[in-house]
């Protein structure tokens, strides 16, 4: 069978071939309508179409490839959204992503670089499991690199994605604000740890910010796990006094709460509201209640590392080193919040 062309997207679109092109190669944006963009890309995909790499990268000096390297998401359950959303931007703008992942071995973490560097990728994304300063290894290029989820310990030294995990703990404070609670805890993170720090500045900026005070002792700080939530909210909800409200450090710390609500008696959401973070897959949505909780950008951060790397690519600019993006987290309303009941 014969391999469809550029010609035969053009026509099957109703475009000129230079119409296809600016797509395949990343330079429509101002050239063409989204409409007539969308247009070729169904085309394209009607027909089988790719373009021909070799001969691009000849033409451009490209390859059409960025290089991912992360710590462990590959194999991770919390943070593949951030994969899909890199692979579904770079297909848009006509590039794949090479995936690899060095579990945190730095002779693994060098032979991957040595073997993206040999490939020639266009450019390099370094992402972490968790949000974390992190020496980012000899041999990525900051001109050509975006870390995703993670900032460089040395000032300045590369751009990154991130999400704002300070507005994001906010965020879950007035969701519970709006929903009429005024005495509210919170099961947070470890400290010393960049995510639950910030998160816990959040939520003592929402509470401020309504004139309400920050209580000592309604604030815990633990871990990241079911049985750490579990403990402190034991602890915590049998006392004469209580609040109507916790907000916790993740959805797995939540799922604890929840757990010790239950083993005292305290219905949720009648008697006690609770915000997680993180919006885990096949957790937050399944526990019951449903967990009202505030989703990390991951698919988000993914695509705009992607973005990042090629908008420079593209404009045979470096990147913007020490630039650092954060991005919004979402508050997922469901069922675990309700306004102040009986205690």
């Amino acid at each position: 069978m014969k391999r469809p062309t550029a010609r035969d997207v053009a026509e099957r679109a109703g475009v000129s071939r230079a119409a296809v092109s600016f797509v395949f190669s990343g330079r429509a944006e101002g050239n063409l309508s989204a409409r007539t963009q969308e247009r070729i890309k169904e085309a394209a995909d009607a027909l089988g179409y790719r373009p021909d790499e070799v001969a691009r990268s000849l033409r451009g000096r490209r390859t059409g490839v960025i290089g991912m390297l992360s710590d462990s998401i590959a194999t991770s359950p919390f943070a593949g959204r951030m994969v899909l959303g890199a692979m579904e931007a770079a297909r848009a703008r006509g590039h794949q992503i090479l995936l690899m992942e060095s579990r945190s071995d730095p002779a693994a973490e060098a032979e991957a670089i040595a073997e993206l560097r040999a490939r020639r990728v266009d450019g390099f994304v370094y992402a972490a499991m968790e949000l974390t300063m992190t020496d980012v290894p000899a041999g990525l290029d900051p001109a050509r690199t975006v870390l995703a989820n993670c900032l460089p310990r040395a000032k300045d030294a590369y751009a990154a994605v991130i999400t704002d995990e300070r507005a994001g703990g906010r965020g879950a404070v007035e969701v519970l604000l709006t929903a009429g609670h005024e005495d509210v805890a919170l099961v947070g993170g470890p400290e010393g740890n960049i995510a639950a720090d910030d998160r816990t500045r959040g939520f003592t900026d929402g509470l401020r910010a309504a004139g309400l005070p920050v209580r000592p002792e309604w604030v815990r700080r633990v871990g990241w796990q079911i049985d750490e939530g579990y403990a402190a909210a034991l602890d915590l909800l049998d006392a004469a006094e209580r609040p109507t409200a916790v907000v916790c450090a993740n959805d797995r710390v939540a799922t604890g709460v929840l757990l010790a609500a239950a083993r005292l008696g305290i219905a949720v959401p009648g008697q006690l509201s609770v915000v997680g973070y993180d919006d885990q897959d096949q957790m937050a949505a399944h526990l019951v209640p449903a967990l009202t909780t505030v989703a990390l950008s991951h698919h988000a951060m993914g695509a705009a590392a992607v973005d990042t790397v090629l908008d420079a690519v593209e404009a045979g600019e470096p990147v913007a080193v020490g630039k650092v993006q954060r991005l919004d987290c979402p508050v997922v309303a469901r069922d675990s919040v309700a306004a102040p009941g009986r205690r």
